[in-house]
């Protein structure tokens, strides 16, 4: 097993905070002077089938505690998942149904070990307990966690102060996440920086339980290719671990370059120092051609790759492209609907709508699957609309 101060170093990289301060490095000498390994915990709810690049962040740190022989657990909130986390929103995320969890849960199960290694990962649904707690359980469990407390969320003091209802069932989401570190004897806990409450509770929680506390590693939440937004499927600015080769290279080559680099930071091991050395359009080119190789073989990164480069070559793109400004319409860029209609591609946004149901409409070689999707201020971005009218766009 490699050093104390070697495993530091890769497994800080990228993590915006770490409490307590010191901790992951003392567990660590305690696992090594116990000849164990540490148990490194990370909840995903399956709230959704598909996962993507934003998850790839915690599962990425999730692989390389693997890498140094210690136990993880994929943890799916099966059970939390009907409750509904309003974590980093100001309403009440609707609960799913069971028929719902059940199927997500299966897709996340096979998508997973496209980055964990099988054999070193145990799977667990935290209905596995949560579901055998009684009501003087749950009574005991709630006697842990004061209502000022809970308050210290930042969402909840928000609605709170604003009037807005915070029904009681969501003060027991926190509880329950917490409770999951208790069951599983958790020595890390993963989590997003829009987790922080939540995992914290998990260390009140194992305390008042009488065992160790856990360390907690919070990681940045991942932008997605907008370069402003939080990654999301619902926002269109989502790169899928399980889409296909040359979407997932073409929506990669879009993204900007200083966001590449948060990419390579967060999504891979590669050294940024070399990396800087190289032309950034060869850096982009490199990271695309990895992440697709990651999730599809380097056969399929070849051909992507390919495809990109035909696509955007002087020979296959129109020899007179229009080159458009067009307005943004917020910090956050403007409607790729309205943006086809003010470069004059199409007469009406209804019209791009109906193109991009149809699959007829692509940005930077990408097909634009989400009518909503936004295209971010810069540029430049070729945009396509049917089969024959081609623009270069910036957004200002």
């Amino acid at each position: 097993m490699a050093s104390v101060q070697e495993q530091l170093q890769v497994l800080m990289r990228g993590v915006a905070e770490a409490l307590p301060e010191g901790g992951l490095a003392k567990k660590l000498e305690e696992a090594e002077a116990e000849g164990r390994p540490l148990i490194v915990k990370a909840g995903f709810d399956p709230t959704a089938p598909d996962l993507h690049l934003g998850h790839l962040v915690l599962l990425e740190k999730l692989r390389q505690f693997q890498a140094f022989g210690h136990e993880v657990v994929f943890l799916i909130g099966d059970f939390t998942a009907m409750i509904g986390d309003p974590t980093g929103k100001n309403e009440t995320r609707p609960p799913l149904s069971r028929e719902e969890v059940t199927k997500n849960a299966e897709t996340y199960k096979r998508q997973v070990f496209k980055v964990l290694d099988p054999a070193r990962t145990r799977v667990r649904f935290n209905s596995e307990w949560l579901e055998k707690l009684s009501a003087a359980d749950l009574i005991r469990l709630a006697g842990r966690m004061t209502v000022a407390r809970m308050l210290e969320r930042d969402d909840f003091a928000k609605r709170y102060r604003e009037g807005r209802p915070i029904a009681l069932h969501e003060f027991l989401y926190p509880l329950l996440q917490g409770y999951d570190s208790v069951a599983l004897k958790a020595d890390v806990e993963l989590g997003g920086t829009d987790q922080r409450f939540n995992l914290l509770v998990g260390r009140q929680l194992q305390e008042a339980f009488g065992e160790s506390p856990q360390v907690v590693l919070m990681l940045p939440l991942l932008e997605g290719t907008d370069g402003v937004r939080k990654m999301s499927k619902s926002l269109g600015n989502y790169v899928g671990i399980e889409e296909p080769p040359k979407e997932q290279f073409g929506k990669l080559m879009r993204i900007s370059d200083a966001l590449m680099w948060r990419y390579y930071e967060l999504l891979t091991d590669e050294d940024l120092d070399a990396l800087k050395a190289l032309h950034p359009m060869e850096a982009k080119k490199r990271l695309a051609f990895g992440i697709v190789a990651r999730f599809h073989g380097e056969a399929a990164a070849r051909e992507a790759q390919a495809h990109f480069e035909r696509v955007f070559s002087r020979r296959e793109l129109p020899e007179e492209m229009p080159e458009k400004e067009v307005a943004a319409e917020d910090a956050e860029g403007v409607w790729v609907a309205r943006a086809l209609v003010q470069a004059g591609l199409v007469a009406s946004t209804s019209e791009a709508v109906r193109l991009i149901r149809q699959g007829a409409v692509r940005v930077d070689g990408a097909r634009v699957e989400d009518k909503d999707m936004r295209l971010a201020p810069g540029g430049p971005y070729v945009v396509r609309a049917g089969k024959r009218r081609f623009a270069r766009l910036r957004v200002r």
